[in-house]
């Protein structure tokens, strides 16, 4: 299958079973951002106008604190993400273009680099912040034997995540994707980029994003990237992972 081609069938749902993109956003909506104890609400469709605003978290900014603390939450959501939303719809204004869903626009051959790069931002936060969760979440027995055979097992999962991460040059992200053939695969993308995009070395259905900017983790890690993703792996939500596989 082309890789075009391939992308054009993730149109329905590439965040989740039966999600579209002016659904997708909802998973990070939730209670007001960065309280004492926020909860996680019910996700509900949104209509492609909120494409373009910032999500909030379904968890305070301090709801990580052991593996990521408040003021870099803070920081990498109000300020960062915030910063991708706004740049993203002045492209987009700037280009004259028409937005409708990150399927159809990822698609595309190329991309104006205001659009690439913003879209891309924001499109990569929004999947990774509902894919963390206090204290993590197991997968079910299901998702785990799929890992199991995909991978060996899901400590080795883990770890090609964290090498994968810290092969990363500069700037990216490490990504668990379903190819167009329903399997498993890891990898890597530079700065914004995703494997929704006709470019990515790796075309396919973004499964799990971890960002590996510095923003990300600098202020509680330095430059240990190593140390991060080794403990990010204890706030995944494997739930929610396995909710993004299609088939």
């Amino acid at each position: 299958m082309k890789k075009r081609d391939f992308i054009k069938t993730l149109a329905t749902s590439s965040l989740g079973a039966g999600m579209t993109s002016s659904m997708f956003i909802s998973a990070c909506t939730s209670k007001p951002t960065g309280g004492e104890g926020a909860e996680k609400s019910e996700a509900v469709p949104v209509s492609t106008g909120q494409l373009l605003t910032l999500p909030d978290l379904p968890y305070g900014y301090n709801a990580l604190e052991a593996v990521i603390d408040a003021t870099t939450m803070e920081i990498h959501h109000s300020k960062h993400h915030q910063g991708y939303v706004n740049k993203f719809k002045a492209a987009l204004e700037s280009e004259g273009k028409t937005f409708t869903d990150f399927e159809s626009l990822f698609a595309e051959a190329s991309l104006p680099d205001g659009i690439r790069n913003s879209g891309g931002g924001h499109f990569n936060h929004s999947l990774f912040w509902p894919s963390l969760v206090p204290g993590g979440k197991a997968p079910s027995t299901g998702f785990a034997e799929r890992i199991s055979q995909a991978f060996g097992s899901m400590d080795e999962l883990k770890t090609a995540l964290i090498n994968g991460g810290k092969s990363v040059f500069g700037s990216g992200w490490v990504w668990l994707i379903q190819d167009g053939e329903g399997t498993m695969k890891l990898t890597t993308t530079p700065n914004q980029d995703n494997p929704l995009m006709s470019w990515a070395k790796d075309i396919g259905n973004p499964l799990l994003g971890i960002d590996v900017w510095e923003h990300a983790y600098y202020l509680k890690y330095q430059n240990q990237r190593g140390s991060y993703l080794e403990n990010i792996m204890s706030i995944i939500d494997w739930g929610v992972v396995e909710s993004r596989l299609k088939g």
